[in-house]
């Protein structure tokens, strides 16, 4: 959650920018343990969601690309602290506390496909484990 205006705030799912000669999966994963302090493994690919904005006068495309993941060690204690808060909740939750729709879809869709192809396989639940993105 990040603080947005006075009283706004803003949930999200942890995204970042590619450092040089990083791929999809290796920015992933890093903005993953730097935002959240978790060590995660990625399952395999989420649709990706696309939007513009304006900064400085100029509009930005911007491609994020997600992946369903899960944890695999890490500490929620040790995120990044540009963060005021890191939450891990269950689905249902993600759905409503999200504050963008393209976000919410995500996770609707990460959490049918745990359901269709995942569950039981780890031996976790299917709602132990998140999507995230770079």
């Amino acid at each position: 959650m990040r603080r947005r205006g006075r009283d706004g705030v803003t949930w999200t799912l942890p995204k970042g920018t590619p450092s040089a000669g990083e791929t999809t999966e290796q920015t992933a994963l890093r903005e993953v343990a730097e935002e959240t302090g978790l060590e995660v493994r990625i399952i395999g690919p989420l649709p990706s969601i696309e939007y513009a904005f304006i900064q400085d006068g100029t509009r930005i495309q911007k491609t994020v690309h997600y992946f369903l993941m899960e944890p695999t060690g890490g500490d929620l204690a040790r995120h990044d602290h540009e963060f005021q808060a890191v939450r891990w909740v269950p689905f249902a939750e993600a759905g409503t506390l999200l504050s963008f729709q393209t976000e919410r879809d995500l996770v609707a869709t990460a959490e049918s496909r745990l359901g269709d192809s995942f569950a039981g396989t780890s031996g976790e639940g299917p709602r132990e484990r998140a999507a995230a993105s770079s």
